[in-house]
């Protein structure tokens, strides 16, 4: 006679192993990464081993030369930024055309007037060469995305907008505000928009986003009580100034004069 007692050990011993067994086998498996390997692949430069690529891209680049390539006006003379030692013929026209286009924003809508404009000289990166003057020259001369902000200022940051010139001693574009250097490198006949410096009366000074928030060590901007960004681009304020006039004028007016 079969012993079932001992029988049905071994069938609990069997079922338990097996259910142990395929537990292990259908865990999840821990994977460890062991090696890295990467692969260059070279892009060839020619046009004909990638024609759908270029035929796609051409109608687009077609478009975008002949509006960065049409004339807009005529420059009689080559305008840089390195032409004097306080300020040059291209920063004359950058600042002057700054002030007058953010006023016909700032004015409409703030009812309030740009006194001063103040850029800074590295932020223009090409010439206007002489001929003809297309928006590719603009992109060329502000090829960042700086915006125009009016930075509202006490007369007290005017004289340390001055001390900035005497300090730093390069040709920033300057607009709206003048003086005079005498012979102990000290600062007189300040004048914004022809007048004196009222130092408890509110200046508003045009510039760009980077320097309104104390960039190039511009710090007197941080001190500002109010600050008014037009949402104009630099870049745009010259594209619309270049459609507006047939020739480009040669400023070469004296701002900073020196005894």
């Amino acid at each position: 006679m079969v012993n079932l007692k001992k029988y049905n050990d071994v069938l609990k011993l069997f079922v338990i192993f097996l259910t142990f067994f395929f537990a292990i086998s259908c865990g999840t498996k821990t994977l460890t990464l062991t090696r890295i390997e990467g692969v260059q692949l070279p892009i060839t430069e020619k046009e004909s081993q990638i024609p759908e690529i270029e035929n796609f891209i051409k109608p687009y680049r077609e478009h975008i030369n002949k509006d960065l390539d049409s004339v807009l006006a005529y420059c009689p003379q080559t305008l840089e930024k390195n032409t004097g030692k306080w300020q040059s013929t291209i920063g004359n026209l950058m600042a002057d055309v700054t002030l007058s286009r953010g006023n016909t924003v700032f004015t409409k809508r703030e009812n309030k007037t740009i006194d001063i404009c103040l850029l800074n000289q590295g932020g223009i990166r090409s010439i206007l060469p002489k001929g003809n003057v297309t928006t590719r020259n603009a992109f060329q001369i502000m090829p960042f995305e700086n915006s125009l902000v009016v930075v509202a200022l006490k007369g007290e940051q005017i004289y340390e907008i001055v001390d900035y010139f005497l300090r730093e001693k390069q040709p920033h574009p300057l607009a709206g505000m003048t003086f005079t250097i005498d012979k102990n490198n000290n600062a007189k006949n300040i004048l914004v928009q022809g007048k004196p410096v009222d130092k408890d009366k509110i200046y508003y000074v045009g510039t760009n986003d980077y320097l309104s928030n104390g960039g190039d060590n511009m710090a007197f901007f941080n001190k500002g009580i109010q600050k008014y960004d037009l949402d104009y681009k630099l870049r745009n304020i010259l594209v619309d100034y270049f459609k507006e006039v047939d020739t480009i004028p040669v400023i070469k007016d004296i701002r900073i004069t020196v005894e």
